[in-house]
């Protein structure tokens, strides 16, 4: 009776270590899936900043939409339109 009792004591002894292992393994996947996803996220992130960049964004308005940036001379400042402070009827409501 108690060497049933070890067999089955040791039998669920190594189960419960076959099964922490392969959790383990699923967890160091799971871990470089993380991992591979960051630096994509990074590469992409980067990626965004370059080509949402003036430099690169530049030549484009020039070329494809025929802009291009105003001399001085082309720019004309407009002067901001005094606030009013008295309110109206409806921004009481």
């Amino acid at each position: 009776m108690v060497l049933v009792g070890f067999v089955l004591a040791t039998t669920g002894v190594i189960a419960r270590r076959v099964f922490g292992v392969q959790q383990q393994r699923e967890i160091r996947k799971l871990q470089q899936k993380r991992n591979a996803l960051e630096a994509d996220r990074v590469r992409l992130e980067t990626a965004i900043r370059d080509a949402s960049s003036r430099t690169r964004l530049q030549p484009i308005a020039e070329q494809r939409l025929n802009m291009h940036i105003p001399t001085p001379d082309q720019q004309v400042l407009l002067p901001r339109a005094a606030a009013t402070s008295h309110r109206t009827a409806h921004d009481s409501l």
